[in-house]
């Protein structure tokens, strides 16, 4: 259901792999994809390159590309890279594409970054429960929910403290708020309903998987 399955550099642009190392010796490089579309990495055409320290990409041009299926990477051929060295070189870039660059989806399919964000209500209650905060690609995908925070508790009256006695440290430490997050798994018959326009999902949660962490 899910595409584009990693984060983004900049909001305008689509993380789609990383180079991991180079291939042979005439300048190839193998790149580890963050996208389930082959042809951002087989098909030729111009791509983005951000290099380490930099905050604007490069436009580089691919020649083509293939999978290696034992090793779940691609080797891509990029215009100018014609040896081992400045292949080693490019060890660690991310590869872009412009967030205006996405292929045609099927029913059912969603791009991550466009989940991100999303409000989920509980369909059964027409209740708010969360936002959507990451995605977390498995064997069923699982969207992170982050819970909607609680009415605040009264603040107890200021009390002057005590001093500790001598070799003596106090451990009564209040903890920071720790956001409640749940993981919902992003199935139909779960989430039935994902509104892009409306910015809103609707669950039907499982017994217990909300009521247990409020």
């Amino acid at each position: 259901m899910l595409k584009e399955l990693r984060n983004t550099i900049m909001s305008e642009w689509i993380e789609i792999g990383t180079i991991v190392a180079a291939h042979g010796l005439t300048g190839e490089v193998r790149v580890y994809p963050n996208s389930d579309f082959p042809e951002r990495f087989i098909e030729p055409g111009q791509r983005w390159l951000l290099h380490p320290g930099q905050t604007e990409p490069e436009p580089v041009e691919f020649l083509g590309g293939y999978l290696m299926p034992s090793k779940g990477i691609y080797v891509v051929e990029i215009e100018g890279i014609e040896d081992r060295s400045q292949a080693e070189a490019l060890q660690g870039c991310p590869l872009l594409v412009t967030d205006q660059d996405r292929p045609h989806l099927e029913a059912d399919e969603f791009y991550v970054l466009d989940l991100i964000g999303l409000e989920v209500f509980d369909q059964q209650k027409a209740q708010l429960i969360g936002k959507v905060v990451d995605v977390i690609p498995a064997g069923n995908d699982l969207l992170e929910v982050e819970l909607n925070s609680q009415p605040p508790t009264p603040e107890p009256p200021v009390v002057e403290p005590t001093p500790d006695p001598p070799g003596r440290k106090s451990k009564n430490k209040r903890k920071p708020n720790q956001r409640q997050t749940v993981l919902i798994p992003f199935v139909k018959e779960i989430v039935p309903i994902v509104d892009l326009e409306q910015k809103r999902i609707e669950i039907i949660p499982l017994r217990g998987l909300i009521e247990e962490r409020e």
